[in-house]
């Protein structure tokens, strides 16, 4: 619906007003000479325009409203509309106009009455109030407000007060170069007199948008200045002729006016959005920088701010950051928009940058202001809203606000931990802390099924404990003590989640995992007991509570039903033991590069030797570490084997482990002995133990050898072990044996037995090749003799076996094959050529694979002299082989040769800087 053309010709009149002032004028109505610059251009253009409007309202009978309107306007104002300064003059009568545009946009609302909506048409728009401003109104007005705002407001302002117009644009650099030529006799009053008209103008909604959405920050530079300048007095070289009242105007303001101006700030700075304040308050308050001129040329630094001014804006931004939801407005005036990069930029660069503009705000944040009276208060006020900011729901700004919070949280713990434990920690904690039995019980909660957290709750709190410890990856006391609290509930709910389906899982397995690994060995071992059960854990989960799922695939707390029946309740006492057992070990099956489970496990060992030394002779049961005796007993074994089940030979990871473990069964075995008793674990594990010890002490690899034979995979796999273990430690005096008792070929009736033997001899020269490391070069030929000669052998499956093993270790030799590598690759050929076993010849075409793979961009320099015989065989392979699976693997194999090749002619470009220090 259209406005209608009576209504709306008062905002016409004065937009076209505003356009006869702010559109350049002819060049024929300016008296212009061949030395006229640029500024007179400018000064003559503004008196032209102001010279045209003025005979436009006093002889053209359209614009009699407009004349009407105006004399109306300035019958209110008390300081004069002209003087000898044209510029002063063109800005006087701009503010004029828009106050006018102001007046008549309130009184076309005053007499608009909305028409009634059409309930047959209900999808129609509503009609347009006759105060809307169309887009090419807007855009005069901004072209006016554009004009106020660099001739009536930045000539005055202080030095490093604001932004410079040269720094601006191009008009506004020919502005300031103007204004440096001109004197200004009353400076304070001329921006006093701008800033409150400017100010008026924005009590008018459609107005305030544009007012403040371009030109807020040179409003509260001039507000600033104008309240909380110490130089209140703004004299001219001027001489101080003139009537009383010049010479009043410039002495400054009033101690009212000035106090005005404060109150006006404070109002302007509450209802902006706070973001925008902020982030124009840290430009107000900015240092010396420099920045590249408008007109080009050499870049030019800033002035610096005032110190009152830079202390002002502290003030204030300490204002707004403890007001409610302050600490957001902070983080989004800082951050907002930084997903990118500052520039908007992408990559590496861009991220850095918004990692510093995330510790930025955080260390402002952790700080706290001068101006806060107690830094109690303010944790008190702000630590709550910093938790806030792990809660952000809009997914381009959620990572910038949780870095933030992630980085402020573990600052505010390492300035101010006993605050930052109160009013971050707990708080963060509590919904955890709620499931453990700490002797207090929420009053109501006896009924069963009452909801005690519920699932947004547990679940954001997971999050927040993931994203604070884990993400942010600052194992400190304090962090790693808060979190020990609430680990038992951590794990309770981790055994929960993983008899289903739950999004939680993941998060408290990774919390579990980190303060494992992040805590020291004791901590960790007294905590790993207390969840398995050995000791009694304080707190524990709450005897009155389970975990349930909820709704949207998360878990929340609630009383559960009394178990009557004691058989009931005992069953279910041990199975959920045994289930948290054996989550347990499957924890600590994420941790493979540490020795944890290794060391829980000889622990377990040492326990078990304990109890079997304490019980004998004791008349009744005894609690041990706060447990019944056999219970204890009870849970140790069930350990012991679930961990021999889970990881086999691979818990002992080191000599260490190995040695302990004998040590333990050693001293299990002889209390057993002392007390005349049998165990079952005892005689599984002490024939293991002995052979270790007679293998340390004597060097008697025979037991361990002897054992490879044996069917049980628990004992050849322990051996394997054992033996690669010891040619690590002992590679010298090992390592002969084992490739002695590798070649070693008897015939008749052992030889399928022998055959499954040597093949397990092969697995622990690889696993001792892979301990040796670096040290296997020293050891590369009678390695690579016993392989070669293993691949003559008569029996298919180790002439396979050798091919396998042969591979490996070309691949790990690396530079060290050297000459070697023209016996391997005749030894390759002959075997595609005239074996008969297709997976043998499958096993040579791999042993060429493994070779490009573990060479990878050295290929060409360690192959170079046999390459082209390699691409030849394979080529052969392709087209000779009848076995399908042979031809495959040559083909993968010419594939990872072709990008080998690609890789080193065409290698991937790096923009890399280089510095080269000369002599």
């Amino acid at each position: 619906m259209r406005i209608a053309t009576g209504m709306a010709a008062p905002l016409r009149m004065v937009t076209d007003a505003l356009r006869e002032l702010t559109e350049p004028g002819s060049r024929e109505a300016c008296v212009l000479t061949a030395q006229s610059s640029q500024e007179d251009v400018l000064l003559q253009t503004l008196s032209h325009n102001l010279s045209v409007l003025e005979q436009k309202l006093q002889q053209d009978p359209d614009w009699t409203t407009l004349q009407q309107l105006r004399e109306q306007v300035i019958s209110q104002f008390t300081w004069p509309m002209r003087s000898d300064d044209a510029v002063w003059n063109f800005v006087t009568e701009i503010l004029v106009l828009l106050l006018c545009l102001k007046q008549a946009m309130i009184e076309l609302l005053a007499q608009f009455t909305p028409p009634k909506p059409n309930p047959k048409t209900p999808e129609c728009a509503p009609a347009l109030p006759p105060d809307a401003l169309s887009i090419s109104q807007q855009k005069t007005v901004q072209s006016a407000l554009q004009f106020v705002i660099t001739l009536g407001i930045c000539p005055y302002l202080l030095p490093g007060v604001g932004t410079p117009l040269g720094c601006r644009s191009d008009f506004a650099a020919t502005v300031e170069k103007m204004v440096c030529r001109l004197a200004f006799p009353s400076r304070t009053w001329r921006l006093h007199t701008v800033t409150l008209a400017l100010l008026e103008i924005t009590r008018h909604p459609s107005l305030e948008s544009l007012v403040l959405t371009r030109h807020l920050g040179d409003l509260l530079a001039s507000l600033c200045q104008l309240g909380y300048s110490p130089n209140k007095c703004q004299l001219s070289s001027v001489s101080l002729e003139g009537s009383q009242q010049d010479r009043e105007r410039q002495k400054g303001l009033t101690v009212a006016e000035q106090q005005g101006c404060q109150q006006a700030l404070q109002n302007l700075l509450d209802r902006v959005y706070q973001p925008l304040v902020i982030k124009e308050l840290l430009i107000l308050q900015g240092g010396a920088k420099p920045v590249a001129s408008a007109m080009g040329g050499k870049a030019r630094t800033l002035s610096q701010a005032p110190a009152w001014l830079r202390r002002q804006c502290g003030q204030l931004l300490s204002e707004r950051l403890m007001k409610p939801s302050g600490v957001q407005a902070v983080v989004r005036g800082i951050v907002e928009g930084a997903g990118a990069g500052i520039a908007g930029g992408q990559g590496a660069e861009a991220a850095a940058a918004d990692w510093r503009k995330c510790d930025t705000v955080a260390r402002i944040l952790a700080s706290c202001p001068q101006q806060c009276l107690s830094v109690g208060d303010y944790y008190r006020q702000v630590c709550p809203q910093v938790l806030e900011l792990f809660h952000i729901k809009d997914k381009l700004t959620a990572r910038q606000f949780q870095r933030v919070a992630t980085t402020t949280v573990l600052s505010m713990v390492k300035e101010q931990p006993e605050l930052a434990d109160k009013y971050l920690l707990r708080p963060l904690l509590a919904p955890l802390i709620c499931c453990l039995d700490t002797g207090e019980t929420q009053e109501g909660s006896e009924q069963v099924g009452t909801v005690i957290v519920g699932e947004l709750e547990l679940t954001r709190c997971v999050e927040d404990v993931y994203k604070v410890y884990v993400v942010g990856n600052d194992p400190s006391s304090r962090l790693l003590e808060s979190l020990k609290t609430v680990i038992p509930a951590i794990f309770s709910l981790y055994c929960f989640t993983k008899r289903g389906v739950s999004h939680l899982r993941s998060g408290c397995q990774e919390i579990l995992l980190w303060f494992l690994q992040k805590s020291e060995p004791p901590v960790a071992m007294l905590v790993l007991k207390q969840l398995a059960g050995l000791t009694q854990s304080i707190p524990v989960l709450h005897p009155l509570y389970h975990f349930t799922a909820g709704n949207e695939g998360g878990v929340k707390l609630s009383v559960k039903e009394a178990v009557s029946d004691e058989d009931e309740a005992l069953y279910e006492k041990v199975s959920l033991e045994q289930w948290r057992t054996e989550c347990l070990a499957q924890l600590l099956s994420n941790l493979q590069e540490s020795s944890l489970a290794g060391d829980f496990f000889i622990e377990c060992l040492k326990g078990l030797t304990c109890l079997a030394g304490e019980a004998v002779g004791r008349p009744a049961p005894s609690l041990v570490d706060g447990l019944p005796e056999q219970e204890q007993q009870m849970v140790t074994l069930q350990l012991i084997a679930i961990f021999c089940e889970k990881f086999g030979h691979f818990v002992l990871s080191n000599t260490v482990h190995v040695i302990e473990f004998v040590i333990a069964t050693l001293e299990r075995s002889c209390v057993n002995l002392m007390h005349r008793t049998e165990e079952t674990v005892q005689a599984q594990t002490l024939s293991m133990a002995m052979g270790l010890i007679a293998a340390m002490l004597g060097g008697a690899v025979q037991v361990f050898l002897e054992n490879l034979k044996h069917e049980d995979s628990f004992v050849y796999l322990s051996s394997i072990q054992g033996l690669s273990v010891l040619s690590d430690v002992y590679p010298a005096q090992i390592l002969p044996r084992l490739l002695d008792e590798y070649h070693t070929s008897p015939q008749g009736a052992e030889k399928t037995r022998c055959v499954e033997t040597r093949m397990k001899m092969g697995e622990v020269l690889m696993r001792s090749t892979r301990a040796l490391g670096e040290t296997a070069s020293h050891y590369r030929d009678p390695l690579i003799r016993v392989f070669l000669m293993g691949t003559r052998d008569s029996d298919s499956t180790m002439r396979a076996s050798s091919l396998s093993n042969l591979g490996e270790l070309c691949q790990r030799l690396d530079f060290a094959l050297g000459s070697v590598v023209h016996e391997v690759t005749a030894c390759l050929a002959a075997i595609v050529k005239t074996e008969r076993e297709p997976e043998v010849r499958r096993a040579a075409v791999h042993v060429i694979t493994l070779l490009l793979r573990g060479l990878g961009e050295k290929t060409l320099q360690v192959l170079g002299d046999v390459l082209r015989d390699l691409y030849r065989l394979l080529k052969y392979v392709i087209q000779t082989d009848d076995d399908e699976v042979v031809v495959l693997h040559a083909q993968l194999t010419l594939e990872e040769l072709d990008h080998v090749v690609r890789r080193f002619l065409f290698p991937e470009e790096k923009l890399q800087k280089k510095i080269v220090i000369l002599p």
